[in-house]
């Protein structure tokens, strides 16, 4: 038994390494079918044998359990208990027996003249003999007893296992004849593919017997027969939606002007190329909707032609004039296809065929996989912000467009709306069509539709406006956009001090709460939190009541529900006059002894006496590193001006675009702080994307303070080197001096800012380079795309990347 019992447990481990291997080999047959999908026979065949060699695993998992159960435990368990208890009867039986033969042994010694120990020695002998007999009698009916368990354990066990056999090879026979039909099938169709390759390499034999016969008859003449474009054609509705295809050379946008042989290909409205078969696709053209095509004859070489989008052109040139026309007349049948099957399709000739502010460059699609993080699109990541599903002012679905000063996603007709209004209003840019920087692209991730349409939209409800869907018509789509961002109809007012009725307690002082910075990049959040827009409520960036300024306000994200809900409770939606008074009791900590209390800008709504607040900077303001608020001001002063002033340096986005929104001056300067500007405040703040935000809403780069100091020289005193990086991009004058007669290179020198003095020197060297003389050596003739600039704007671009925390 014990024999056996190891013997069970060797096929077991082995059933178990069987089954890892046949799991192995199962996971390869489902790869290989995921490589085969484009071949439905084999994909088909694959995943139904894999799923059935799979169900034989399982049926084989459950047989070794079995096995372990009925034969191995089942056994193990009888040896371990009842034959160990035998042999220690056993045991005990053979003690007495020698005991009892040495009884014996004396009894048969003892002398017969001396009665006493004659006497003891019968008396051992009778007790020994009495408990050998009982003792016998206990044995042999164990020996019994185990003999009869024994043989019930063996069959039970091995009776157990062979049901469980009986099941195995019942379970697989049934699978395999569920299968069979399948298999059949299978089989008469591998018959037929083998006559049918048969027919096939025939064909082919004999094609290539006419080709050898052409190419020897040509010889006779001197013809070239090394290829033959005479039945050159491109299919429209091709089953795989690959229009035409082919070898084309393509010129680079490079100094050099250089031309590429590529594997160029019209599929899914786009043209695209591959260097090699099996490199990834690169977007020449993203949507050919937006795109023409002409032949150049203005060129040196043959059988050229031009496909120009409104941010790009790509010079080709084919092998012939007939792969040339081919090649055009494809493009054009794309187009109009395109065009049927897109219901934007008779919008997009009204669109602005000018460059965006910040267009990409000739090749900028090649690039677009470098600018994917982690393996995301710049579509997917916008789009998965709040509100960002859909278009901000029409709600159609999967919107491909962006107002970037705005930060809002729109469809591709309320684009070109906004484009209407003009970049002083919309700066509209494609998601997929146009090259996006990591700043723009957090600067997007910061904002998006849900938060600016609480800012634009807030009293739409209250004035019982309905907002156009998709399907309305695309004058009620401009007659609304308009109303919104021109004539800002449905904006909540700033509240002041005389919006408070005197029955109210009447909050005199206001600041603005910092938000606290990000560590991700131009990730967008995972869970931006969202809030809800009511009717009369009002909109995110609106005042409130602060509680406590110090740790109660950290969180990751701007807003939150509760917040949020407590901040729209805060105004009195029947009166309309402003905020209301917080009750005695409503656990906020609000005062009656006419204290005064505090209104904070995108915060929480709990009620504080200036006391309280006091109290509070007391206790704990020495432990943070930051404050949470701004300095406090006078209610009655209150304007969209300071109040933007106020946001940038707390680099509150949502508060500075609601600003913005009220008719904020961008560089509004302020009289009372060294005539410093928003920007300069956004630096002092520390925030790079409140920078490109103001940026983006035509900030004036080099405005200067009382002390002749622009937003460069105060990120080059702070060390913000992503900051200069931005500033450097945005043409900020790196040679003006301060009142102290310094530049920002002599003040990056003195402060010992490596980072910050090779980016300065890079610049001037970039500068001087410029209006030198080009690559060609004519003097003032110094290219965009030379290498030494496309060198500089990487360098500048990969130290924003770099620093795009500074937020």
């Amino acid at each position: 038994l014990v024999q056996l019992v190891k013997l069970c447990s060797g096929m077991i481990e082995a059933g178990k390494a069987y089954i890892t291997t046949n799991k192995h080999f199962v996971s390869g047959v489902r790869d290989l079918s995921q490589q085969c999908k484009k071949d439905e026979m084999i994909s088909e065949c694959l995943d139904k044998f894999g799923d059935s060699l799979q169900e034989m695993i399982n049926y084989h998992m459950i047989l070794f359990d079995q096995a372990q159960r009925s034969v191995r435990q089942q056994l193990h368990n009888f040896v371990k208990d009842d034959v160990r208890k035998f042999k220690e009867t056993k045991k005990q039986f053979d003690k007495v027996r020698e005991d009892m033969e040495i009884s014996l042994v004396k009894n048969a010694q003892a002398p017969r003249h001396k009665p006493h120990e004659v006497e003891e020695a019968t008396g051992t002998l009778t007790i020994t003999r009495k408990c050998f007999r009982h003792l016998a009698l206990d044995y042999v009916l164990q020996i019994n007893v185990l003999q009869a368990k024994k043989k019930f354990e063996i069959l039970d066990a091995m009776l157990s296992f062979m049901h469980a056999q009986y099941t195995f090879f019942q379970q697989g026979y049934s699978l395999l004849h569920e299968l069979d039909p399948y298999m059949k099938k299978l089989a008469t169709e591998l018959d037929q593919l083998v006559i049918d390759s048969a027919v096939e390499k025939r064909e082919m034999e004999h094609k290539h017997a006419l080709i050898q016969q052409r190419v020897i008859s040509a010889s006779f003449y001197l013809q070239d027969f090394s290829y033959d474009d005479s039945k050159v054609e491109f299919n429209v509705d091709a089953p795989n939606g690959v229009v035409m295809e082919g070898y084309l050379f393509k010129r680079a946008s490079n100094a050099f002007k250089t031309w590429n042989r590529r594997w160029f290909s019209i599929q899914n409205s786009q043209l695209v190329y591959q260097k090699k078969l099996k490199d990834v696709l690169t977007v020449v053209v993203e949507d050919l909707r937006l795109c023409t095509v002409k032949p150049c004859e203005d060129i040196e070489r043959r059988f050229c032609f031009e496909v120009v989008s409104p941010t790009k052109s790509c010079m080709l040139q084919a092998d012939s004039e007939k792969l040339r026309q081919a090649w055009i007349q494809a493009v054009q049948a794309s187009i109009a296809s395109a065009y049927r099957e897109s219901p934007d399709s008779y919008y997009i000739e009204r669109l602005d065929r000018t460059a965006s502010p910040s267009t990409s460059s000739i090749d900028s699609a090649t690039d677009s996989r470098d600018r994917s993080v982690k393996g995301e699109t710049i579509l997917q990541r916008v789009q998965s912000i709040p509100g960002n599903d859909q278009c901000c002012d029409c709600g159609q679905p999967d919107p491909r467009w962006a107002s970037i000063n705005l930060g809002i996603l729109l469809c591709i007709e309320c684009s070109g709306i906004h484009r209407s209004l003009g970049v002083h209003c919309s700066k509209v840019r494609s998601l997929t069509l146009d090259s996006w920087e990591p700043e723009l692209l957090k600067l997007m991730c910061e904002l998006g539709n849900s938060t600016m349409n609480q800012i634009y939209e807030a009293q739409c409800e209250e004035l019982g406006l309905k907002k156009p869907t998709a399907g309305s018509s695309r004058q009620d789509k401009e007659a609304w956009i308009k109303v919104k961002y021109v004539e800002k109809k449905f904006l909540k007012k700033l509240p002041n001090g005389e919006t408070l009725t005197e029955n109210e307690r009447k909050p005199r002082r206001w600041c603005v709460k910092k938000c606290q910075r990000h560590n991700s990049t131009t990730k967008a959040p995972t869970a931006r939190r969202k809030y809800r827009h009511e009717a009369g409520n009002a909109s995110p960036a609106m005042l409130s009541s602060a509680a406590t300024l110090e740790r109660k306000f950290r969180r990751d994200s701007l807003f939150c529900p509760d917040e949020l809900d407590s901040l729209f409770s805060y105004f009195d939606t029947g009166a309309g006059s402003g905020p209301r008074s917080l009750s005695s009791d409503s656990g906020l900590g609000g005062s009656t002894d006419g204290s005064t209390d505090i209104l904070v800008f995108g915060s929480v709504v709990d009620s504080v006496t200036e006391e309280e607040c006091e109290v509070s900077e007391e206790s704990s303001g020495e432990a943070e590193i930051e404050q949470e608020a701004s300095d406090l001001e006078d209610l009655r002063e209150l304007h969209p001006g300071l109040l933007i002033y106020k946001a940038a340096q707390a680099r509150n986005l949502p508060l500075m675009a609601e600003a913005l929104a009220h008719g904020a001056e961008i560089n509004w300067v302020n009289d009372e702080d060294e005539n410093k500007t928003p920007l300069i405040q956004a630096v002092m703040g520390g925030s790079l994307i409140a920078c490109e935000f103001l940026l983006q809403n035509g900030a004036d780069v080099n405005q200067r303070d009382i002390r002749g100091r622009a937003p460069l020289h105060h990120a080059t005193y702070l060390g913000h080197t992503g900051q200069v990086c931005l500033f450097l991009k945005r043409g900020a004058n790196q040679h003006a001096v301060d009142g102290d007669g310094q530049d920002p290179l002599s003040i990056a020198v003195q402060a010992a800012n490596a980072d910050i003095v090779t980016l300065l020197r890079l610049a001037r060297m970039n500068e001087e380079m410029r209006e030198a003389e080009g690559p060609f050596g004519q003097p003032g003739q110094y290219p965009s795309n030379s290498p030494t600039e496309l060198q500089y704007r990487k360098c500048i671009q990969e130290f924003i990347s770099l620093n795009i925390d500074e937020c």
